[in-house]
């Protein structure tokens, strides 16, 4: 055990961290229009026990990991299984932290783009169409969207090149409690619009009838992917636990907390388009097409508003720094670099990257791989084959190969408390998250539907 390792200071900070992690656009960006598209609350019934069955297996087994290696996601494996071919999980881990790093800072860097409109009443007077148009012009834009991913990655910088502590730690103290603030303010009024119920009763109010295969699946997908699970994160997290921290306990609180807040941006946006008329399946375009269009309609939108996009961009930064994280401490420890070195070639690297991703949607966009844009390959190769055989491989690593005896110590703290729910954890990891995966994996290819 590597005794010299950083870990969190404090209990609130770690799970402050590690829920930031799992926090981002993906909860609130893309799990409304999942609902939206799903038929509501069915769709939520069927995403929390995925989550349950699925999702807090994955991340006490993530985090497990981490702590009993104490070292990066690719030392890691090394280290719990020497000389062997286990190895490959870790740089896939990596490898997909960082092409996700390459599209996802362009779409964070949108994000304040739409703070600075936001401040200037940029939205004024315009219509839905307009809007659109809007946005078409910004993302397809030469320079704008280069400006902001770099002001979003020097962000960045400052926090990852000052440690676990105070980087990361204090960062996500500042944070986690900002976000669950603002969505909080968010869902106070949108329920005092006129017509929320109509929202409510669509969020809460199951219709069984629109369950099918699609549903299932796309529910799993979300469940797993809204996790941050196959990319390194919570191993990376895990490794700076302390001792005396409850593996189980945290995932499923980080797991709850990651819920809450797909549960309250979709209690924050679905009164508003109910009341205003608008399509609950408005699809990716809700956030910068139909919200703001949302806004001009009510009363203080300037306000709400900026605080909406703010709101965004904070969300995109909690899960940029751990993905960043994953990278760098994987260079700072299998290359000796100095953290701050390492932190400054992994952000200019990607500052590469999230440039060809930025230029693929605008004048390179007839440039296709595979008929795809750069931007589109990153995504798609990220969330359709690392994830899900990253998580697939940890499912089989820690259900297989990882002695039980190591398991049993790492859930009881070196049997400081009993662990009743062993067997069924292990029971899951061997049998039911590898199978659920596959599905995933299979219908993220389009062989599956």
């Amino acid at each position: 055990m590597n005794n010299n390792r950083s870990t969190f200071a404090t209990k609130l900070g770690m799970i402050a961290a590690a829920v930031g992690s799992a926090v981002g656009l993906g909860n609130i960006w893309r799990f409304p229009y999942e609902v939206g598209q799903s038929g509501g609350a069915a769709f939520i019934i069927i995403y929390l026990i995925c989550v349950a069955v699925l999702g807090i297996p994955l991340i006490t087994s993530e985090f497990l990991l981490g702590r009993r290696g104490r070292a990066n996601v690719g030392g890691t494996f090394k280290k719990l299984a020497p000389k062997t071919k286990w190895g490959v999980i870790g740089y896939m881990s990596v490898l997909a932290s960082f092409l996700i790093l390459g599209f996802y800072s362009v779409i964070a860097g949108w994000t304040l783009e739409y703070v600075y409109q936001a401040f200037c009443n940029g939205f004024a007077g315009q219509s839905s169409a307009e809007l659109g148009e809007s946005f078409k012009s910004f993302s397809t834009d030469t320079y704008r969207p280069i400006l902001w991913l770099a002001l979003f990655l020097a962000a960045n910088f400052v926090i990852i090149q000052s440690g676990v502590k105070n980087g990361i730690e204090k960062a996500s103290n500042i944070m986690m409690p900002f976000l669950f603030a603002v969505l909080l303010i968010f869902c106070i009024r949108g329920l005092f619009l006129p017509g929320a119920e109509e929202g409510l009763k669509f969020l809460f109010k199951p219709d069984f009838s629109k369950i099918d295969s699609s549903v299932i699946l796309r529910a799993m997908g979300q469940a797993f992917f809204s996790l941050s699970l196959g990319m390194g994160c919570l191993v990376t997290y895990g490794s700076y636990f302390s001792d005396k921290t409850r593996l189980a306990k945290t995932s499923v609180t980080v797991v709850a907390l990651d819920t809450l807040v797909a549960i309250l941006s979709g209690v924050m946006i679905f009164p508003a388009v109910f009341s205003f008329g608008i399509s609950p399946s408005a699809g990716p375009d809700l956030v910068f097409i139909t919200l703001p269009n949302v806004f001009l309609q009510m009363a203080g939108g300037y306000f709400w508003s900026i605080l909406f996009f703010i709101l965004l961009a904070v969300a995109a930064l909690t899960s940029t720094i751990s993905m960043f994280e994953v990278v760098t401490a994987f260079i700072h420890e299998e290359y000796n670099v100095s953290r701050k070195k390492a932190t400054a070639w992994i952000i200019s690297l990607c500052f590469v990257l999230a440039v060809i991703c930025s230029l693929s949607i605008g004048p390179w966009s007839d440039f296709t791989i595979f008929g795809k844009t750069i931007f589109d390959l990153f995504d798609y190769v990220s969330a359709n084959i690392l994830l899900p055989l990253g998580g697939l491989l940890v499912s089989i690593f820690v259900g297989y190969r990882l002695d039980k005896n190591i398991i049993k110590e790492e859930l009881s703290n070196n049997g400081e408390f009993k662990v009743n729910y062993l067997n069924l954890f292990v029971f899951i990891l061997k049998y039911v998250a590898p199978v659920a995966i596959i599905i995933i994996f299979l219908s993220g290819l389009g062989l599956l539907g």
